[in-house]
């Protein structure tokens, strides 16, 4: 009887040790280089920053699906792509925070999902919007990879753009529920501090964009190419964050002038500083 109660819990604990002795095929060190060349914000790593991005990115591919749709082939390349991009998020926080889901569907360039929405007197209109990404709560991202290759592409004419980081940052952001621009706070960091940043940048800036739009409809001009941030960021807190993340990375000195506080504590939050790995 006693045999027939621990046989299951021997099942149990070898699983468990499966999953902590899994091993984690390191991406070869030469598709590494060739994938992470364009990215200055792993160019701007230290050696051994640098070896740790490799391997949660290893880690990370060893845990994820990449999924090619409408009859894209999915290389190492895209997918070593994906994952440095992904994973400059999680350097100082670790693989962990991805969990829950597992696959990551790519389409050659941007997709067209049919959605049904409610407009605000109540009538649903069909739309059909290209998109470059989305994540799912509780379920996968799905990218454009036209789009994750602009983000190493020096001339894809959009400073800060990196579609990665932007679905990677929804999804840390809905660790606690549906993306609302307030993800989880790291040990020791103020929820007032954070939620005080952010409103006052994020209303500060959707007027800049809404005085931006107005010059730029006046003098027909390109008055939003001025803004410090893609004007997306002003479609709601979420995007906010989201957008603010991938600048975070990409332009870390921008950030950091224009959005001091908010640099603050994305610092905090991802416990890394980016800007001050770059040379004056």
């Amino acid at each position: 009887m006693l045999e027939f109660l621990l046989n299951p819990l021997r099942t149990l604990f070898r699983r468990a040790q499966s999953l902590v002795t899994r091993p984690v095929k390191l991406i070869d060190e030469t598709l590494w280089r060739n994938a992470t060349a364009g990215y200055p914000f792993v160019q701007s790593l230290n050696a051994e920053e640098n070896r740790r991005l490799r391997l949660i990115a290893s880690d990370f591919l060893s845990r994820k699906t990449v999924t090619g749709a409408a009859g894209l082939k999915i290389d190492d390349l895209m997918r070593t792509q994906i994952a440095a991009q992904a994973c400059i998020l999680i350097l100082e926080l670790g693989v962990k925070y991805f969990d829950g889901w597992s696959e990551i569907v790519v389409y050659p360039s941007q997709f067209v999902p049919e959605r049904e929405v409610v407009d605000e007197i109540g009538l649903v209109h069909t739309t059909r919007d290209p998109i470059a990404g989305e994540a799912w709560l509780g379920g996968p991202v799905v990218l454009s990879y036209e789009d994750v290759a602009r983000s190493g592409d020096p001339d894809n004419g959009v400073e800060g753009y990196n579609v990665v980081i932007h679905e990677f940052a929804h999804k840390l952001d809905m660790l606690n529920g549906n993306a609302n621009g307030f993800p989880p706070m790291q040990k020791g960091m103020s929820r007032e501090a954070w939620k005080r940043a952010f409103m006052t940048a994020y209303l500060d800036f959707c007027k800049q964009v809404d005085l931006a739009d107005a010059r730029a409809r006046r003098d027909r001009g390109h008055a939003l190419d001025a803004l410090p941030l893609d004007p997306y960021a002003s479609e709601n807190p979420a995007e906010f964050f989201a957008v603010i993340s991938e600048a975070f990375f990409e332009m870390p000195k921008t950030i950091a002038q224009a959005f001091p506080e908010v640099y603050r504590q994305l610092t905090l939050f991802y416990r890394q500083d980016p800007a001050a790995r770059i040379a004056p």
